[in-house]
């Protein structure tokens, strides 16, 4: 990992952390979301955003894929671009909890080296949650072919199929989507998120017994209809 060239000092403005988490009424942390593709970690994370934002919070996904169409976008699979990857979300997030945003973030993150990144960049504020499914039902979910091609060696280097996932050995958080409902994931999530950060004055108190956007518009996608997620 590249060091910062030593005359380049930190510039430190006049609104801190502590300014921004007090006037937003929660704490900032990076709740990370590890597991398989097709595993619900996005499906999970973009539904318990809503959840937050309805309950007047100030909290971000950050989606393996849609990074990769903009800030990651010169990176490949290969083990070193991959956690070249992890090491970039990892430092966007440490910019966003300083500005008091909450991160949920979506990303299979499939080595426990490149959970040992994450730690480094974000220390006390990281958060680990496991999306636990197995590979056969992430397979029976996969809308896109990914897991067919590549069993075929079409794809290279996938994550459960050609390359290897570490499964997390003290996680903050364990969900299995495999067992449990939609619902019941995403209530477990926001129960352990809300347990962490808190909530600003006046959330309705619905966003504790609810475990999905009740918004206009808001629609829950059930695991059927999951994409897979880098």
């Amino acid at each position: 990992m590249a060091e910062c060239p030593v005359h380049i000092l930190r510039h430190r403005g006049a609104v801190s952390r502590s300014d921004r988490e007090q006037r937003n009424g929660h704490a900032a942390r990076v709740f990370w979301l590890t597991g398989l593709s097709g595993s619900g970690k996005s499906t999970i994370a973009h539904a318990v955003e809503k959840a937050l934002f309805d309950a007047g919070t100030q909290a971000v996904v950050f989606d393996g894929d849609n990074v990769r169409h903009g800030l990651c976008n010169n990176l490949g699979f290969s083990p070193e671009d991959r956690q070249e990857n992890i090491r970039r979300i990892s430092e966007v997030c440490k910019l966003f909890v300083e500005g008091g945003t909450i991160c949920l973030c979506a990303f299979i993150a499939p080595l426990e080296s490149d959970r040992e990144i994450i730690r480094t960049v974000l220390g006390e504020d990281y958060r680990e949650i496991f999306v636990h499914c197995p590979v056969e039902v992430c397979e029976a979910r996969d809308v896109k072919g990914y897991y067919q091609r590549a069993r075929a060696g079409i794809i290279k280097n996938y994550t459960g199929v050609s390359a290897p996932y570490d499964v997390p050995q003290d996680p903050d958080l364990t969900v299995d989507t495999a067992a449990e409902s939609l619902e019941e994931s995403v209530a477990k999530v926001l129960g352990y998120i809300l347990g962490q950060v808190g909530l600003p004055e006046g959330a309705p108190a619905s966003v504790m017994t609810t475990g999905l956007g009740t918004g206009a518009g808001y629609e829950s996608p059930g695991y059927e209809s999951l994409s897979l997620k880098s």
